[in-house]
This record gives structure tokens, C-alpha cells and sequence, in this order.
């Protein structure tokens, strides 16, 4: 499998073939390659047993020609700044794909949070605001959560946040409990936004969804809300989930709320009764009518893409798919829905959270929910609509529709 810094440059090498396409100067194309802006901080904390750890941090705001920058902030104790930079990146064309007024951004703490008590949790997540108090904000750049962060932790940056503003300043942080200004349809929004682009291509492809296999490698949150929504809302036949022990296979069909209390029981989908044990290896090449990669990135490259055949492939993770496993996959014929485009619906909802906070006001899931449908189908369309107009895959026509969004943006303000 690829290393993660090999994602940063699947994605600046996507952003070469658009510059080629569009015909950007070189100076434009080393421009968009490059983070605007990085931030590392160093976080002490005194810990529970009177001890005082010091704790590396980062935020890279990667580009803000559309608008104030979002992204996620990832508590791991393997993370590093190779990451963020090219999730910071995506988060860029994932704002520009679907038309948000928002630049693109990432942060991070390498840290391992299962080894933190709540105080020292809590702790760690003030002074990460702390740390980068000074470039962040609702006009400025608005964090959210991601790995091994979560609405709580964001309660707490908010508060953090607030109280060195001296006001309640609940549009900082998305994400936030619902009491706390957080937005309804948060929990699944990545999952349903990926199901409704997987509804229009489907309905592209005559795909009937009503008994459709699905398999869904990844059963953390996305994974699980993506597993049940198949089975739940479209009578979909899921009959492959894993996780990062290995996975689960059934002919007839897994309940995914079954299996789900089997892994908080167990630890893990494996084992699960009635079902057959598989690797995530296998998962990915089962042939199904849907295959949807939860997970890691870079987990279908030039050794497997020949053997991974469903009809669509849609990426909830971010960079599943290594860049030079795309034209074997587009010579097969899957219909990919790249992750830029699949599961953006996490951004978008967070948008309508700072829409909703701006305003003092508070949708119903229902709304939520009509907005999320109307983004993902218009961004589907535009992207499907492109690679058939110029012959070219889902890929590459979501990447040059976004980056020449961004690029317009950056020549009206007169940047290039």
C-alpha cells in the first residue's frame, strides 16, 4: 500500500493534468500546489498524574480564494504534516466541486486519544485553540471534527474559542452538538450525500437499487451510516462490511445494525454469526453492484484495480483510489464517483451549519436533508454532464471543474 505522502502528490499531479487541459501558466499550476498558509504549534499539557507533555499541532489553510477555509482537525498518533497538507488540499476542491463560498483547509495533533483521560482530553483540545487562536475564526477559517475528534471536543474549542473572544462565538467550530448550535443531519451527512450522487448514477446506468449488492469496506461512522442507508432507505442487499481487522460476507445479506452491535460487543466485525470471514483485500473484489471504500486511502491501486469490477465505485474516504489505478478502472468500464464529488456531503452540511449560525437559526433534519439532495445531485450532474462532454473520466472532469473554479477566483482578486 502507498504511504500516506504519496496522497499529496496523487493530488497535485491530478492538479497538473487540469492545468494542462485548462492551459494555466506554470506559475498558476505551482501556485495551486502550494498550502498558503501553515501553522505548528506546540500544545503542553499537564496531565492527569502531574507530569507535562508537549504535544505537536498543525493547521494548513490551503487556499482561501473562494472564501474563508474548513476542514476537519484529526487527533492521531500517527499523524503528520504530509497529511494535512493534502487533506487540506482536497478539502480545496471539494468546497470549489460544490460550489460552497469556502477555501479549503485541515488540521491536526499527533496524539493518541484513546490513551487520554476526559480531563486531559479536554485539555488538549483548548489548547490546540489556543495555539491557533490567531488564525482561525467564522470570516477566517472554520474547523470541524474528523479523526478521533468528535462533538464534544468540538463543544469544547467553541468554549475555548469564545472565551478569549469574550462572546459566544458559536460559528468558530462545525460539528457542535445540536444544543450548542450544531446542525441537525450532521451524523450521517457524509453517508446520505454519498447515497443520493449513488441514486443519480445509478438512475444513469438503469440500475435498479432495490436488491443491489453493496459493499462497504470501513464500518466506523461513515461505513455504518453508509451500510444501513443502503439496506434502510434503497432495499439494498449489503453483503460485505469490514474493518480494520478484516471483514464479513454474506450472500443473503447483512443487518447492519446487527452487525454494529457485534463490533462494539466484540471489537470487530469479524466473527459475526452466520456470516463468513474475509480479508479487506477480498471485500474490495467481489464484484458487487456497489462497492463503497469507507476507509483508508490508497487501498485499490495497479496490483488490484483489474480484479476490482462493481458497477459504481463510490469513494467515501478520501484518495481510495491511486491515481494510476484510475484508467484501468475507466477501461472497465466502473463508474467511479470520486471522493471529491461522493462525499462531500460532510462539508456541506457543515456549511449550512455556519449558515445557520450566522443567521440565529435552527433547520429541521428534514430541510437539512432537502438542501444536502439538491447540492450532491447538482454537483453529480455537473461532473457526469463534463466527462461526457469531453470524453473523459468522473476524475478528472470533478478535478478540472474545481480547480478551474478556484483558478477564476484567484484571477478576479487579481492574485495571478
Amino acid at each position: 500500500m502507498s504511504s500516506e505522502p504519496n496522497l499529496l502528490d496523487d493530488i497535485k499531479e491530478h492538479v497538473c493534468t487540469c492545468s494542462a487541459g485548462l492551459s494555466f501558466t506554470p506559475d498558476i499550476e505551482a501556485f495551486l500546489k502550494m498550502p498558503m498558509r501553515e501553522l505548528f504549534v506546540a500544545l503542553p499539557i499537564h496531565m492527569d498524574n502531574g507530569s507535562v507533555r508537549v504535544f505537536k499541532g498543525f493547521r494548513v489553510q490551503y487556499n482561501e480564494a473562494l472564501g474563508p477555509t474548513k476542514g476537519g482537525i484529526r487527533f492521531h498518533p500517527d499523524e503528520t504534516i504530509e497529511t494535512i497538507r493534502a487533506l487540506a488540499a482536497i478539502m480545496t476542491w471539494k468546497c470549489a466541486l460544490h460550489k460552497l463560498p469556502l477555501g479549503g483547509a485541515k488540521g491536526g495533533v499527533v496524539c493518541n486519544p484513546k490513551e487520554l483521560s476526559h480531563r486531559e482530553l479536554e485539555r488538549l483540545s483548548r489548547a490546540y485553540i489556543r495555539g491557533v487562536y490567531q488564525v482561525i475564526g467564522p470570516d477566517r477559517d472554520v474547523p470541524a471534527p474528523d479523526v478521533y475528534t468528535n462533538p464534544q471536543v468540538m463543544a469544547w474549542m467553541m468554549d475555548e474559542y469564545s472565551k478569549l473572544a469574550g462572546k459566544n462565538v458559536f460559528g468558530v467550530i462545525t460539528g457542535k452538538p445540536t444544543s450548542l448550535g450544531g446542525s441537525a443531519g450532521r451524523y450521517d451527512a457524509t453517508a446520505r450525500g454519498g447515497w443520493y450522487a449513488i441514486k443519480e448514477a445509478a438512475g444513469k446506468m438503469g440500475l435498479d437499487l432495490k436488491g443491489a449488492t453493496v459493499a462497504v469496506q470501513g464500518f466506523g461512522n461513515v461505513g455504518y451510516h453508509a451500510a444501513y442507508i443502503a439496506k434502510k432507505h434503497f432495499g439494498c442487499r449489503v453483503v460485505a462490511v469490514s474493518d480494520s481487522k478484516g471483514g464479513v460476507y454474506a450472500e443473503e445479506g447483512l443487518d447492519p445494525e446487527d452487525v454494529s452491535g457485534h463490533k462494539i460487543s466484540s471489537g470487530s466485525v469479524l466473527g459475526y454469526p452466520g456470516a463468513r470471514n474475509i480479508t479487506n483485500e477480498e471485500l474490495l473484489e467481489l464484484g458487487v453492484d456497489i462497492l463503497i471504500p469507507a476507509a483508508l486511502e490508497n487501498v485499490i491501486t495497479t496490483e488490484n484495480a483489474g480484479r476490482v469490477t462493481p458497477r459504481i465505485l463510490a469513494e467515501l474516504a478520501n484518495g481510495p483510489t491511486a491515481r494510476e489505478a484510475d484508467p484501468i478502472l475507466y477501461t472497465n468500464e466502473v463508474h467511479v464517483i470520486p471522493d471529491i464529488l461522493c462525499n462531500g456531503g460532510g462539508v456541506i452540511v457543515s456549511y449550512f451549519e455556519m449558515v445557520q449560525n450566522q443567521y440565529s437559526m435552527q433547520w429541521d433534519e428534514a430541510e437539512v436533508q432537502k438542501r444536502l439532495e439538491k447540492k450532491m445531485k447538482e454537483a453529480y450532474h455537473s461532473v457526469f454532464d463534463f466527462a461526457e462532454m469531453n470524453n473523459t473520466g468522473m476524475r478528472q472532469a470533478a478535478y478540472t471543474l474545481a480547480v478551474s473554479r478556484v483558478v477564476e477566483a484567484m484571477q478576479l482578486r487579481g492574485w495571478i
